[in-house]
């Protein structure tokens, strides 16, 4: 009989909902207090994952979800990057569907 293998799961800041951590974004706050998308999932330093609902971006990078998951202040730039991102990524999901 084989033994069933251990899925890592996290929950999204906006709407708390648990998920696969591989259908998740990691958000990464750097040693130096930026913040980027680890795309690879185990950068160094405190993550935050938010799943790909435009909804939970918007609640999580405006109203301050990420924020206090991440201990931080996001600066205008970090906001505008990190939305910058999501966009792109529906969009590429989007036309590679097409």
């Amino acid at each position: 009989m084989a033994k069933e293998r251990h899925i890592p799961e996290r929950s999204c800041v906006a709407c708390r909902l648990k998920l696969p951590k591989k259908e998740l974004v990691r958000l990464l706050r750097t040693p130096e207090g930026t913040v980027v998308v680890d795309r690879t999932g185990k950068g160094a330093g405190r993550g935050a994952y938010l799943c790909w609902s435009p909804g939970c971006w918007q609640k999580g990078i405006r109203k301050g979800g990420l924020e206090r998951s991440l201990k931080i202040i996001l600066c205008a730039q970090d906001r505008a990057q990190l939305l910058a991102f999501h966009q792109e990524a529906v969009i590429g999901a989007a036309s590679e569907e097409e």
